[in-house]
């Protein structure tokens, strides 16, 4: 059964949100983002900052690997050259966060076409090896020069709207808590409003890229390399695309978590464990589609502080770590969801949506 109408003309192909499904789901996603902040805990506002940080990593690789077909573990080096960019341009310069956050986006992105030239002969398991010894290249780095980076104490990353000056002390910091009209706004919660503007941003810039010609070129690259190349496709071009556009992404990504966590260190937790949860999250999303790179995000930030409350009353799993006992169970889950649904949590969706527009037929 078909997932949309029959598309007879290039513009509606097009369309950002091409069928009643898409708008309403945009609408609701909307209406749901806004009013989380002020029904959720202090504890899951959180968590909800995290998801979106793990969004946009999440549409990061989804279009170098969902997108282009090219398989990279060097995820956490991209994050890592994000974070410690907003760290030493708010601590060291005293840039605000606005104009910080794209510099360690372009930071990452000059390294990640760098990587992508030194790539193009490689594939599959020869690129993931070459993008792994990227992260511990990245770690090296950036203990190697402590005047810069703090080397293993690690850095502050301070957060303000202006240009702070230490001598006057200015620079209007977004941390403590504003009373606007008898509403308060907490650190976390300005923080999240910040991150939601970014993350809405980083998913439309995603979406845009899959509908435009460079994306269906890393498409075609994905699914043969040598037909599309034989057909007129730059293959040198969509997988150096590829690699900036993710890799921006990636930085960004970094640079919200440094922000939400305050003060960094190397490893943990830009190390390989990093880079394998993000390709879990894609995974478990659904490969190849937006969508997947969202729900896979949030589910899997979501279900982790879940794990971790559930692993205590299971036997034998009560003798690890919370944070083991978390990897644990996540890996179950994405193992049984791959089992029911290869396409993940985006097979699940076209399932549901299926049956609705059938009802009250099967098929």
């Amino acid at each position: 059964m078909p997932t949309r109408p029959l598309v007879i003309r290039y513009e509606d192909d097009l369309k950002l949100l091409p069928g009643t499904w898409h708008k309403a789901g945009a609408v609701l996603a909307v209406a749901v983002a806004l009013a989380y902040p002020w029904l959720a805990s202090a504890r899951w506002l959180t968590v909800g900052n995290l998801g979106l940080v793990a969004i946009v990593g999440a549409a990061a690789l989804m279009v170098l690997t969902g997108f282009a077909g090219q398989v990279s573990l060097g995820h956490a080096a991209f994050l890592a050259l994000g974070a410690y960019t907003v760290a030493v341009l708010g601590a060291k310069l005293g840039w605000p966060f606005w104009l910080a956050l794209p510099c360690a986006g372009a930071v990452s992105a000059l390294v990640g076409v760098v990587i992508g030239a030194f790539a193009l002969r490689l594939k599959g398991l020869y690129l993931a090896i070459v993008t792994l010894g990227l992260v511990f290249l990245t770690q090296h780095l950036l203990l190697a020069y402590p005047d810069v980076t703090n080397g293993l104490s690690g850095t502050a990353v301070p957060m303000s709207w202006w240009f702070r000056d230490e001598a006057s002390g200015g620079g209007a910091p977004l941390g403590g808590t504003w009373t606007v009209g008898g509403v308060r706004l907490t650190f976390e919660r300005k923080l999240y409003f910040v991150f939601l503007l970014v993350s809405g941003g980083a998913v439309w810039l995603t979406r845009n890229v899959q509908r435009s010609d460079s994306g269906r070129a890393m498409m075609a690259v994905r699914d043969q390399d040598l037909a599309a190349e034989v057909l007129g496709v730059d293959t040198t071009r969509a997988k150096l695309q590829a690699f900036g556009v993710s890799s921006f992404l990636a930085g960004v990504a970094g640079a919200m978590f440094a922000f939400q966590q305050q003060y960094i260190t190397v490893e943990p937790p830009f190390d390989l464990n990093l880079s394998i949860q993000y390709i879990a999250m894609i995974v478990l999303g659904g490969v190849g589609s937006v969508f997947g790179a969202v729900s896979g995000a949030l589910a899997f930030t979501f279900l982790s502080p879940l794990a971790e409350t559930v692993g205590g009353a299971v036997p034998l799993l009560n003798q690890l770590t919370s944070s083991q006992q978390a990897t644990v169970l996540l890996s179950v889950v994405v193992v049984l969801v791959l089992v029911r649904e290869p396409l993940g949590l985006f097979g699940v969706w076209l399932r549901v949506r299926r049956y609705f527009q059938a009802w009250p037929f099967r098929y």
